[in-house]
């Protein structure tokens, strides 16, 4: 896989930097959306409609975004010649279905467990994926060697996790609850790494955050069909406006990881979201306490701890494992 993935010229590649900055930037708002799609299951009483009306609210979004812009109508057209002749596989276009996966985790489990729980989870199954994604070269970085400090910077961030952890109150949340962020987080990384070779593919990040959002608006009507025929559907329309954001909030982090993949890989593109998700899941546990939360002091550390993971992570060796 890796032999047909082309190298990004040097004079094109994104400053270091800019490219760490950008993917906390991702965790941030991936911490948010959480936050706003967890309130919104909790208000509609029912997980997978919230998850459901965040998501087609994306996709029209983007629907609308794709047609008006010129880059977007080219990389329709672009993409449809792609599947047409086989250079774009149908496995590139099924992003959306972790897309799904994790804003139907929010709503199921965030209202409940908090921002904080919920991150310990998502942190866990990322950071585990992402090394195995990058080995594997199924990134459009390719083959991403696994150096030391990049195998002990993810080291780092789990540890991070185990701090968070023991200061949260596990035993009373079901086990499902705890499961169901690490598979969403294993997801994460995966659907990173398709959705950034699905840009390289079509040649815009507009058109495969698009794909994504169609993907994952399918399967969860597809969900919610079968959720309300089974148990039935009892939904309270909220009014508030802001609890309708997770759709938008969703459009630029997807959009904003699909192009930011290709310079980092999928494990720095992860680790730099990590220290955004934790920082700001701690903030908004502060702002709106769960039911179960971390110690601030406890929370502090275990920020400190993840972004000293990413730095060691980041830092160029020669080492490789």
């Amino acid at each position: 896989m890796s032999a047909t993935q082309p190298v990004i010229p040097e004079h094109r590649r994104m400053p270091r930097a800019v490219a760490l900055g950008g993917a906390v930037a991702v965790g941030i708002l991936t911490a948010l959306q959480a936050r706003v799609n967890g309130s919104l299951g909790h208000e509609m009483g029912d997980g997978f409609v919230a998850a459901f009306v965040s998501f087609s609210s994306g996709f029209v979004i983007l629907v609308v975004l794709s047609l008006a812009l010129p880059a977007g109508r080219a990389g329709l057209r672009r993409l449809a010649t792609g599947v047409r002749h086989g250079h774009v596989p149908i496995w590139m276009l099924l992003g959306g279905l972790a897309g799904a996966l994790t804003v139907a985790t929010q709503g199921l489990t965030v209202a409940i467990i908090g921002v904080a729980l919920f991150t310990v989870g998502v942190v866990a199954g990322q950071t585990v994926n992402g090394l195995v994604l990058d080995r594997v070269g199924y990134g459009p970085a390719g083959v991403v060697p696994l150096t030391w400090g990049r195998i002990v910077g993810g080291a780092v961030v789990l540890a991070a996790v185990v701090v968070l952890v023991s200061s949260e109150g596990t035993t009373a949340v079901p086990w499902w609850m705890l499961l169901l962020p690490f598979v969403s987080g294993a997801g994460i990384a995966w659907q990173q790494a398709t959705n950034g070779r699905l840009r390289q593919a079509v040649e815009s990040p507009l058109t495969a955050t698009l794909v994504n959002f169609a993907g994952g608006t399918a399967a969860l009507a597809i969900a919610g069909g079968v959720h309300g025929a089974i148990s039935g559907l009892h939904v309270t329309v909220p009014g508030a406006g802001w609890l309708y954001l997770g759709g938008a909030i969703g459009v630029v982090y997807i959009f904003l990881s699909a192009a930011l993949v290709r310079h980092t890989g999928v494990l720095l593109l992860g680790l730099g979201s990590v220290v955004g998700l934790l920082a700001t899941s701690v903030t908004l546990d502060a702002i709106w306490p769960p039911e179960s939360g971390p110690n601030p002091a406890i929370a502090l550390a275990g920020v400190v701890v993840a972004l000293a993971g990413v730095v060691i992570a980041a830092a160029r060796r020669r080492q490789r494992a």
